[in-house]
């Protein structure tokens, strides 16, 4: 394939969302990772070495798809293999002890509201395009991810609760931004006052 090729939106079959896939089809055995490494709570250079395969592969598939077309498939498929890996990981990381329930069930039901909410819009045409910010949350929530399973950083039960709660701000935050932007988008279509 040349530099070139470009994908119309309804292609299914291209780079970005081979991508794609590879991370949703990665996550079974990066959670198995996470709750074998018990004794060490999630720690593993396993773990750590597919979480940055998924992490570095979720830029460029955003790349791809910017270069070469972007795909109603992939704008639903990216942000599902994102909510897949990041909250599996961090229930897993919940099991074997090493974060605390409440920062992940914030996060859990951020992802789910907007969701909902984007579904919502989408069915009476109206699209909410995820924000840039979403872009740099994802990235504070995977740089949290992977210093929870770096073995070196084992036992930096502070840095790791630290980067926990910031990954909660940058989530909760963009999720206000998301509500925001369905206000402006019921004052167009003329739902409320």
């Amino acid at each position: 394939m040349n530099a070139a090729t470009r994908f119309d939106a309804g292609d299914f079959a291209t780079p970005a969302n081979i991508l794609t896939l590879s991370r949703i089809l990665l996550a079974p055995p990066l959670f198995a990772l996470i709750l074998m490494a018990d004794d060490t709570r999630g720690a593993s250079w396993a773990a750590f070495a597919i979480g940055l395969f998924v992490a570095i592969s979720d830029n460029l598939d955003g790349k791809l798809a910017r270069r070469q077309g972007t795909t109603r498939s992939g704008a639903f498929l990216d942000p599902l293999a994102d909510k897949i890996v990041v909250l599996g990981v961090m229930v897993c990381l919940v099991r074997v002890d090493r974060y605390w329930w409440v920062p992940v069930a914030l996060i859990a039901a951020r992802e789910l509201a907007v969701s909902v909410w984007r579904t919502y819009w989408a069915r009476r045409g109206v699209s909410i395009p995820a924000r840039r910010s979403a872009k740099y949350k994802t990235l504070v929530q995977g740089v949290a991810l992977l210093l929870a399973v770096m073995p070196p950083l084992e036992d930096a039960d502070a840095l790791h609760a630290v980067m926990l709660w910031i990954a909660v701000g940058f989530t909760l935050f963009t999720g206000a931004q998301y509500a925001l932007d369905g206000q402006k988008a019921m004052s167009r279509t003329g739902e409320i006052a």
